[in-house]
């Protein structure tokens, strides 16, 4: 039996971990092993986010207030939370991957950066690239017209200078 002082401490838990993820994932783990769950949460771990299982009544105590509270008709049935505290895209990719292996991992819906998604939203935000990848991608962008320009200027020198040669051979034959 849980003692309310246990329960107090996995409510804080709980509003701790809401309150430092940028992207939080509902899922029904309905007739997942502890090895299949341990394999999700060893995925995630890779991912920098992590995989809690709870009670409904306690994740409905923890939300209260905060904007993840939009997402209490998730609440229903067993509950498990995938937390991403770096990456928002990146727990609900791993979530997404691992949820395409095993059929028994139902995904209900996700909360990234304060709004609530659907499952359709969330498997089109999973497609995105990383954000490392989109920032190198904004990066090339930025760096393409600088790179242009150089290498116009280098042939105007280059044109420049075979004009130079060209005439200098010219008056000495």
């Amino acid at each position: 039996m849980i003692t309310k002082e246990k329960k107090s401490q996995q409510i804080t838990e709980l509003t701790e971990k809401f309150a430092r993820s940028k992207a939080v994932v509902f899922t029904e783990y309905k007739g997942l092993t502890v090895a299949e769950i341990s394999g999700l949460r060893q995925l995630l771990k890779e991912a920098g986010a992590e995989y809690k299982v709870a009670k409904n009544t306690l994740i409905n105590i923890a939300v209260k207030g905060t904007p993840i509270e939009a997402a209490k008709d998730c609440f229903v049935g067993p509950t498990g939370v995938a937390f991403g505290y770096d990456d928002p895209v990146a727990a609900a990719k791993k979530v997404l991957e691992y949820s395409e292996k095993n059929e028994k991992l139902k995904i209900k819906s996700g909360i990234v950066e304060g709004k609530l998604l659907s499952v359709a939203e969330l498997k089109s935000l999973s497609k995105l690239p990383s954000r490392t990848v989109l920032l190198c991608m904004m990066a090339g962008t930025f760096q393409a017209p600088a790179a242009k320009l150089a290498g116009n200027l280098y042939a105007t020198v280059a044109q420049f200078a075979y004009a130079l040669e060209a005439v200098k051979n010219k008056k000495s034959a």
